[in-house]
């Protein structure tokens, strides 16, 4: 394109606006929100909970000790409860049995390696629970367990407990 051409095309564009720069004579404003709302929440399956397995033991065999663990996630700052229920064949936490058909072998479940009265995990928030708060990370508890004889006819004894995690 020659000079003359081009000069001619920068007078066309500037005549019609374009590349001018614009001037604002009045201007207006307005406001909105940003929200979100986030809900406390406590997952007790973030990661398997491992069976407490007291193995294979002589009938002779007396506090044989074994331990499992639970895991659970939850929001940060959310206060929670874990607890454990009495299993399929006791009454409350104190009386927890595993069976084979009609034979009922007692342990317990505790929430210290000590394994102490005290110790005792069952489901009275305040009382026989496991309390904490949660971080947003993973956080596993192991579940220590006992069965103080195994005085008992020779089979294999099981029971199943449900772990709930209350927020």
């Amino acid at each position: 394109m020659n000079a003359s051409k081009t000069r001619l095309l920068i007078a066309v564009l500037l005549a019609c606006g374009v590349g001018a720069a614009a001037t604002a004579s009045a201007a207006d404003t307005t406001t909105f929100d940003v929200t979100i709302t986030i809900t406390a929440t406590c997952d007790i399956e973030a990661a398997a909970a491992t069976d407490v397995d007291f193995g294979t033991v002589a009938s002779s065999a007396v506090n044989i000790d074994s331990s499992g663990s639970l895991t659970v996630n939850c929001t940060p700052g959310t206060a929670y409860n874990i607890a454990l229920d009495s299993g399929q064949n006791g009454a409350d936490a104190d009386s927890r049995a595993m069976t084979d058909g009609s034979v009922l072998v007692p342990y317990q479940l505790y929430r210290e390696a000590a394994r102490g009265a005290g110790d005792v995990w069952g489901s009275t928030i305040g009382t026989n629970t496991l309390a904490g708060t949660g971080d947003g990370a993973n956080q596993a508890f192991p579940v220590y367990g006992r069965v103080p004889s195994a005085s008992f006819p020779a089979g294999v004894y099981a029971d199943v407990i449900t772990a709930t995690v209350i927020y």
